[in-house]
């Protein structure tokens, strides 16, 4: 009996020692807002033109907001020697009606497994490219998230997208000098390279100076790049956008013609200064759908070949009038399609801002994005306005205002 006496003490202080070394913390976010959109496709007129109607709806912040959201388990445990082993796994959902975000995957925002250590960190499984991670914070998503990206987020700084299959390394801070690195198997049989992905990235700051460079390349886009999601489709199917019928409006026209690539490449850069209580912050980027024709990867039904360039640029400023208030504005352009010396289209916009804190976890957000198009666009019709997150517009121009609200746990 003495001996039965000394175990639970020793078994309670087992478990208290492991649970020191190891933690789980739940986290997420909810967004949510009413939106007024002009000139939303609704399908098309009797005699072929595009038809559009004015709305005004809720939605949840990742259908049409500043932030999707979303709910999380991140994990480490504690290895020794100043390794640990890390997880998360983090859901978005539609606030609005209940349902999953990311075409239907349960964790469909994130979700890996992997090691940190004083050499840096490598993670395995559905991940951000690094491209993104170390470019995004220079893009106009510093003030208004990703309604602030530019027409379908051509250039995926508004991270949109995710890699599925990912392998990651991001290095330590070193002096400020950071790096990283990603791969994606494209899983695909005979074909090693097949639907791959492969990413670069790296950044640096000193004082209030900072700046970034990325390099994103994936094969087969339409599947790999845009066709990573449970809805996604086939080959056969168009995962970049939708040509809309008589009765349902089109979806990213500025680049769903484009399928058929080979190859998706975006090289991109940012800089940011902050001085006091203002950021200056501006991100350039070159975004490319090469070897259109490949009829193994998507439809081309309007029989492109060659490569569509979008070359684009952004520039963005925020400002703290008080420690609560942040006010901001952003103008961003882009020029590109043009496939196989075909057309080519120009999109602009401007962007307001307002962000009110209520506290460290809650605010409340007003913006207002305003976009014209000019060109024709990689459908083959005179360009509409594509503001990200919206049903595009059915004439060039294109007005989105949102008031919504952020709570954060």
């Amino acid at each position: 009996m003495k001996k039965c006496r000394w175990l639970l003490p020793l078994s309670l202080f087992a478990a208290s020692a492991a649970q020191a070394q190891s933690s789980v913390t739940l986290y997420g976010l909810i967004d949510v807002g009413i939106n007024y959109v002009n000139n939303a496709q609704t399908g098309r007129n009797p005699d072929g033109s595009l038809a559009g109607k004015s709305v005004v709806s809720m939605s949840d912040g990742g259908a049409r907001g500043i932030t999707g959201s979303r709910w999380g388990l991140r994990g480490t445990e504690d290895l020794g020697g100043g390794l640990s082993a890390i997880f998360t796994l983090e859901n978005g959902f539609n606030i609005n009606n209940g349902t999953l975000s990311q075409g239907g995957a349960e964790f469909g925002r994130q979700v890996y497994v992997g090691l940190s250590s004083p050499y840096g960190t490598f993670t395995a499984g559905r991940q951000y490219d690094t491209q993104a991670d170390f470019v995004a914070p220079y893009s106009p998503s510093l003030i208004v998230g990703i309604s602030g990206s530019l027409p379908g987020d051509v250039d995926g700084l508004g991270h949109t997208r995710r890699t599925n299959n990912a392998l990651k390394f991001v290095s330590p801070n070193w002096r400020g000098f950071m790096f990283g690195a990603m791969y994606s198997l494209g899983g695909r049989a005979g074909n090693f390279t097949g639907s791959q992905i492969w990413a670069l990235g790296a950044s640096y700051a000193l004082n209030g100076f900072s700046a970034g460079v990325g390099y994103y390349n994936g094969r087969d886009p339409n599947l790999a790049s845009f066709g990573n999601n449970p809805n996604s489709g086939p080959a056969t199917s168009n995962n970049l956008g939708s040509f809309g019928t008589a009765t349902s409006p089109q979806s990213n026209p500025i680049y769903a013609g484009y399928a058929s690539a080979s190859t998706f490449e975006i090289y991109s850069a940012g800089a940011s200064y902050k001085i006091d209580d203002a950021t200056l912050a501006v991100s350039l980027s070159h975004s490319a759908f090469e070897g259109l024709g490949n009829t193994e990867a998507g439809p081309n039904p309007l029989g492109y070949h060659g490569t569509a360039i979008f070359n684009n640029a952004a520039l963005t400023v925020s400002y703290f009038a008080t420690p609560a208030l942040q006010l901001g504005g952003a103008y961003t352009y882009t020029r590109g399609g043009g496939a196989g010396g075909r057309g080519g289209a120009t999109w602009q916009q401007g962007i307001l801002g307002v962000q009110y804190f209520l506290s460290k976890r809650t605010e409340l957000y007003l913006f207002g994005v305003y976009q014209a198009a000019s060109g024709t666009d990689s459908l083959g019709q005179p360009a509409v306005a594509n503001i990200e997150l919206m049903t595009p517009s059915s004439t060039a121009h294109q007005f989105v205002g949102r008031a919504g609200l952020v709570q954060r746990f």
